[in-house]
């Protein structure tokens, strides 16, 4: 069969942060978590349609909508905006800046890393005019926006 690992990976994916957004949200932060994942779904829909557009990367297999455009619509769409709900969840407002610092970088080097190993090791990803370091700047300023964005709208001081 075709694709096995990548297709397990995939589905895999989806089943791991559904759990994880179930098990780790708690009920008093649905509504929280639930603005967050839009957001987060909105600029990632967007960018990830112009990294593909540009063809500085390419998704070879691809589980939902091969048909109806070029980007990973379980990544784009499900897996990342659930892990940034979880990251705004998680974020530790009332620390020091050096415990926000490292939320961003842990967070950020964990997907990043999980990029790196699809990349080398499946076809979920194909780097074309692009490099890890990019996917890190670029999470890290979204999830930096998803965050101010999560503030503002639940009128929260950024720099707490």
């Amino acid at each position: 069969m075709k694709y096995k690992a990548e297709k397990t990976i995939e589905i895999s994916s989806w089943i791991i942060v559904s759990l994880l957004l179930l098990k780790l949200t708690p009920k008093n932060k649905i509504r929280e978590s639930l603005v967050v994942f839009l957001f987060k779904q909105a600029l990632t829909w967007i960018f990830g349609l112009l990294v593909v557009q540009k063809d500085l990367i390419s998704y070879p297999y691809r589980l939902f909508f091969k048909k109806a455009n070029k980007a990973n619509f379980s990544f784009e769409y499900f897996i990342y905006p659930g892990l940034c709900a979880l990251f705004s969840l998680y974020y530790p407002k009332n620390k020091s800046n050096l415990l926000k610092t490292l939320h961003y970088f842990i967070s950020t080097s964990v997907i990043v890393i999980f990029e790196i190993i699809a990349v080398k090791y499946t076809k979920l990803i194909k780097y074309k005019k692009w490099t890890w370091y990019w996917s890190f700047i670029t999470i890290w300023i979204t999830d930096y926006l998803t965050q101010a964005f999560h503030n503002w709208f639940f009128k929260t001081k950024f720099h707490e």
